[in-house]
């Protein structure tokens, strides 16, 4: 074995330091600050919460082994949190072990924080019981596969050596662990003789005459947390105010009272910034996108994420690669673009752009793998019939009815529509397209009941590899039944990579064979922004989304 890491602070390129707050609806300074970003929780359990507000309400109430935070120069970095260091060591096998040791730290009911409390909550996040859509985050930790297939959690590599000390064995090198992993909401240590607690006092409420049904977090003052706030009061629907939690290890130099307003709608948001009840307000409505997106400096933050068509490689009729690029190439993707709004990018891969290599971008480095040679769109279509009758169809009317499933949200159901009529005019195709909800849509996605389907493809970390690790063969995130043997190879090979010029060649490479075997469409990537006042900094955005306000001060003028 060698050791070739000791990490007690990381930079984190994938974080967006805005540091553009003010404070019109409240003070920092020890004092307040009032924010928007998103409805009311859908959920307050880190494992499944997936809406940026909750997982922002959770980043304030929860840390984990490393967190996020600003340097004084005002740039993101990543820090130890309950991890006051960690080492690395690569066995000869290739696995990598990491040895957490944590600080002295301690929940908000002055219980000791211990590395037994991360391996519960690694154990139910991994747990397919569980069915949390952040599982896959532990699918680099040896023994994942294992303790999936068999439901025995304790084959997950995750181990408490001793209250201070925890040790988590991956299966290959993924410099992304730390940055990415151990810094999710999801990933955050749960006490389990709380939750017991909290679920048993829930379902006590819940059988009483009258009672409504309550999960274990729906009263957020009751929760026992670790981060640097506590839920002091929740209104349902309208607003959760946090304030400083006094056990936390650190001195809090941001708001000592931290309120969340709660909006439906970005039009709501905004009349909340409006009149000042709040500082800070995500999303933004599309108009005051298009007014931003009209002074030629202004750039959109990329989020992480491409949307993109998904082709059923286990139906018979898209099993053909030559039918698969015939409709790949009827698509205008810049048509498509402006159909789904001001914030969207043509995608050119997809990896979407914000995604570091080194000090450069991913998608920047890699360039447009979807330009089409630069024919027109004219062109591709001729080309695409040609391929369809190659494969042996007169048009795309022999191919028989499909059906085209996307989430029925925003503008995905004109894009929806405009696809359909675009290989229908220039194939001759039968598509219907069929909007359902986000949980029917990758319910079909995950049993392959579908032809094509519309959907946002993201990443569990900010990394390219976390973006291409889905579709191997033996991956159960391989939604598109993709089975190439070179891709399998060359994600095998990125996992072990100890060079990280190589590896982010190869990372290109997957990317390039992924694309060019026409399993998938990318059409666009979307920008976002939001909107604070201007006397305040030291708040932050992760590219996955979420906000951080605790480190937020005046502004020094």
């Amino acid at each position: 074995m060698r050791i070739w890491k000791r990490l007690a602070c990381l930079a984190l390129s994938g974080l967006l330091c805005l540091g553009l707050l003010a404070g019109c609806a409240g003070e920092a300074d020890g004092v307040s600050l009032s924010v928007c970003v998103g409805p009311a929780p859908v959920t307050l359990d880190p494992i499944y919460a997936e809406e940026i507000g909750d997982q922002t309400i959770l980043a304030h109430l929860y840390e984990n082994l490393m967190r996020v935070t600003v340097d004084v120069s005002g740039n993101p970095t990543v820090t130890g949190g309950m991890a006051k260091t960690v080492d690395q060591e690569e066995s000869y096998d290739g696995t990598v072990t990491c040895t957490f040791r944590l600080r002295s730290a301690k929940w908000s009911d002055g219980v000791n924080v211990k590395a037994g409390d991360f391996v519960y909550a690694w154990r139910r996040l991994a747990d397919p019981a569980s069915r949390s859509p952040y599982a896959a985050l532990l699918s680099v930790v040896a023994g994942y596969d294992e303790a999936r297939a068999t439901g025995d959690m304790t084959q997950l590599q995750v181990t408490a050596k001793n209250d201070n000390t925890l040790v988590v064995v991956l299966s290959g090198r993924y410099d992304w662990f730390l940055t990415e992993v151990c810094t999710s909401p999801a990933t955050s240590p749960l006490r389990q003789d709380v939750l017991q607690k909290l679920k048993d006092a829930a379902e006590e409420q819940s059988q009483r005459p009258g009672g409504e049904s309550l999960r274990w977090w729906s009263d957020p003052t009751a929760l026992v947390c670790n981060g640097p706030y506590l839920a002091e009061s929740y209104t349902e629907g309208a607003s959760l105010s946090a304030v400083v939690n006094e056990r936390y290890y650190s001195t809090q130099a941001g708001p000592q009272t931290l309120v969340f307003h709660f909006a439906d709608t970005a039009e709501e948001a905004r009349s909340l910034y409006d009149h000042k009840t709040v500082d800070a307000v995500w999303p933004l409505t599309e108009e005051r996108m298009a007014e931003l997106a009209a002074d030629e400096n202004w750039t959109s933050i990329p989020e992480m994420g491409t949307y993109a068509v998904l082709f059923n490689c286990g139906r018979e009729m898209l099993a053909d690669q030559l039918v698969r690029q015939a409709v790949h190439l009827a698509i205008d993707r810049e048509a498509l673009t402006a159909a789904a709004g001001v914030s969207a990018l043509t995608a050119g891969g997809l990896v979407p752009p914000g995604v570091p290599e080194g000090e450069e971008d991913f998608r920047t480095v890699g360039g447009d793998l979807l330009e089409g040679g630069g024919a027109t769109y004219e062109e591709r279509c001729l080309q695409a019939r040609a391929f369809l009758s190659e494969a042996g169809y007169d048009s795309g009317a022999s191919l028989g009815e499909m059906t085209y499933l996307y989430e029925d949200t925003g503008s995905n159901g004109a894009v929806a529509q405009l696809i359909c009529q675009m290989w229908q005019e220039a194939l001759g195709m039968r598509v219907t397209p069929v909007g359902v909800t986000n949980r029917e849509l990758w319910a079909a996605l995950r049993t392959g009941e579908y032809d094509l389907a519309g959907a946002d493809l993201t990443a569990v970390g900010n990394d390219a590899e976390c973006f291409l690790m889905n579709w191997t063969s033996d991956s159960t995130n391989n939604v598109v039944q993709y089975a190439n043997s070179a891709y399998d190879t060359l994600m095998a090979i990125i996992a072990g990579a100890a060079n990280s010029a190589a590896r982010m060649g190869c990372l290109h490479d997957a990317e390039d064979l992924l694309i060019s075997d026409y399993v998938m469409a990318p059409l666009y990537t979307r920008g976002t922004a939001w909107e604070l006042r201007e006397t305040l900094t030291g708040a932050c955005r992760d590219a996955r989304g979420w906000f951080s306000f605790a480190n937020v001060v005046t502004r020094v003028a």
